[in-house]
């Protein structure tokens, strides 16, 4: 009689046991014997894609009141000279600088009140300019986005000095885009939101060079955020509509990832399946109910993890046209904010995908729940639709010539989309500007 049981590890061992009588005793023979020897035995594991997740260290404060410890993450960095910036509408008609700096006391070194909405690069060289001449040995961003992405350039030039085109990604023609290393060490960042911004937890910035009207992008890991505060009461010092543009960027962005060719990271997965749960839940109530502060800190909470999700394996390639169209329609169009780029351009530029990907659009109808049996097609023309009646129950437009674009603007919006970092990660390749003329034109 022989039983058998697997063994060692790697080199696949098997021992064999043999059990015989001899006389009135068993005896037991032990032998260990190749893997190899034993095919009847050989298992077939499935392949798994391998995969690697990032964290990043922060402190998240929410909920009402919490600016109260904003001096407690000061000292934890070792700041002493903290630095407000902030734009003209929260410096003077809310109550939060008066909060901030009463909180920080003798740490606060001042404010630069000059954030433009697209953080043009001559405010933001103001803002280098006056943080330097208050000795700042940290950045506290307090507002929206602009606020955010404006801080953190304050941050990369105080360090790198010179001009913000020398450390911008570069678009070679023909070539991947190459971002300069910016090795200088950088003074730490806090933010304060008053919207649910995606750019709160970024790993670099983007301003407008104010001469070409292209943006300067400067990647840098080392300006994420130590800590972040949604702060309820400053969420709802925000106007509805800026919450809601800043929810709609986020919302385009969750639904490109669940797209992506390749499905998610379970970490992924489930960071993205949460936030998009808590946006069409909490999109629908900011929109109803301006005072409802439980809302807007839950999208704070989705635009977290969608930035967390991306750090953990899905880029943009999903809808990679959509990032690149979007960044130079709200930079060139000041009537356009930047969720109503993201209104207009998602569901088109999926359908512009859908032939490159419709497999993964319609995984995204399935987690949606619009999908239609068995045909991918189909389902990816229904998870468009879902994303447009979305976008249109909240009352965002779906037509350029809604935001300002005239007709003879088509083509200088698909060329300069051509030099911009997401247009090279997108599923369907895009060699010619015309393709995306044809698709803009069909939503004039």
């Amino acid at each position: 009689m022989t039983s058998g049981t697997l063994v060692g590890d790697q080199s696949c061992l098997f021992l064999a046991t043999q059990v015989a009588k001899s006389g009135t005793r068993w005896q037991h023979r032990m032998a260990v014997l190749p893997y190899k020897m034993l095919p009847c035995l050989e298992m077939k594991v499935p392949d798994v894609s391998p995969f690697r997740s990032v964290g990043y260290p922060i402190r998240i404060h929410g909920g009402t009141g919490v600016l109260s410890r904003l001096g407690e993450e000061v000292d934890r960095v070792g700041g002493k000279r903290a630095f407000v910036v902030c734009g003209q509408t929260v410096a003077h008609h809310t109550d939060l600088p008066d909060r901030v700096s009463d909180t920080l006391g003798d740490r606060f070194a001042g404010m630069f009140d000059g954030v433009r909405a697209g953080s043009p690069l001559p405010s933001v060289e103001l803002g280098v300019a006056a943080a330097a001449d208050a000795g700042a040995d940290t950045i506290i961003a307090l507002g929206g986005g602009s606020a955010v992405v404006t801080a953190r350039a304050i941050a990369i030039l105080l360090a790198e000095g010179g001009r913000a085109e020398d450390h911008a990604t570069k678009y070679a023609p023909g070539e991947p885009p190459v971002s300069p290393r910016l090795m200088q060490p950088k003074i730490p960042n806090i933010v304060a939101l008053t919207t649910p911004t995606t750019a709160a937890t970024r790993a670099g910035t983007a301003v407008i060079d104010h001469e070409t009207g292209h943006r300067l992008e400067m990647f840098d890991p080392k300006t994420r955020p130590s800590a972040v505060f949604w702060d309820t009461e400053a969420l709802l010092t925000a106007p509805t509509s800026l919450c809601l543009s800043a929810g709609a960027s986020c919302l385009s962005g969750v639904v490109g990832a669940l797209q992506s060719e390749r499905p998610p990271t379970p970490l992924a997965e489930g960071d993205l399946v949460q936030a998009l749960s808590l946006m069409r839940e909490d999109l629908a109530r900011v929109a109803s109910d301006e005072s409802d502060g439980r809302a807007r800190l839950n999208l704070c909470a989705a635009a977290y993890l969608s930035n967390r999700a991306s750090d953990s394996g899905p880029g943009g390639r999903g809808l990679g046209v959509v990032g690149a169209l979007a960044h130079s329609l709200d930079t060139r169009y000041a009537e356009c904010s930047h969720g109503a780029a993201y209104s207009i351009l998602t569901a088109p530029g999926m359908r512009f995908n859908a032939d490159s990907n419709a497999s993964g659009q319609a995984r995204l109808a399935s987690i949606l729940g619009v999908t239609t049996n068995g045909d991918d097609r189909r389902a990816s023309e229904s998870a468009a639709q879902w994303v447009e009646e979305t976008y249109a129950a909240l009352g965002m437009p779906s037509r350029l010539r809604e935001v300002g674009v005239p007709q003879e603007g088509i083509e200088e919006l698909a060329v300069d989309s051509m030099t911009d970092f997401a247009i090279t990660r997108n599923v369907r390749p895009v060699n010619d500007p015309g393709e995306l003329e044809s698709l803009l034109r069909s939503i004039w």
